[in-house]
């Protein structure tokens, strides 16, 4: 028996897909001194995009007009792949000799490789993806992820890619 699946449940279902995917390409991505700090989580709630989109309005009032322009993005998503980092302790031989806190550049880099996998398996799938510090601080705010530092990836799949000539908002 044949089974006819709505061009709208195929895209939302692969779009949950593809962030799963995204979560393993994070979750295995090198990291320093082999310490896994990376926190993922995955929004697939219409609802829940709806309360980060509403709250990077809030922000908006602090942080600035980009925080509306990608809020519009977030709701217009299916699914925002959260990726976060703890700070870790490196134990150095030399500390004294390092002008920056490596504990936190160590943490970041795990984060930034985790990100870039992350997207890397995103493009793979022809997914269309934004990296966005502002969904994640949302996110951090709302205490929807436990984790230092929070960046989102919303992902999108319709004709045209709706995170390129974003305006922002008046």
């Amino acid at each position: 028996m044949w089974v006819l699946i709505e061009e709208e449940v195929a895209l939302r279902e692969g779009l949950l897909e593809v962030a799963k995917l995204m979560a393993v390409s994070a979750k295995t991505a090198p990291k320093a001194k082999g310490i896994d700090n990376i926190i993922i989580k995955i929004i697939d709630k219409p609802e829940e995009l709806e309360r980060l989109a509403s709250k990077m309005e809030e922000l908006s009032k602090k942080y600035g007009k980009f925080f509306l322009r990608d809020a519009d993005n977030i709701r217009n998503s299916s699914v925002v792949v959260l990726i976060g980092c703890k700070y870790i302790e490196m134990k150095l031989i030399n500390p004294e000799k390092y002008k920056v806190h490596v504990d936190i550049v160590c943490s970041l880099l795990n984060l930034g490789i985790a990100i870039g996998s992350a997207v890397k398996t995103a493009s793979i799938h022809n997914v269309d993806n934004r990296i966005m510090y502002s969904a994640g601080l949302a996110a951090q705010e709302l205490g929807l992820i436990d984790a230092d530092v929070v960046m989102a990836i919303p992902l999108s799949a319709t004709g045209k890619n709706i995170y390129f000539d974003r305006k922002p908002k008046k």
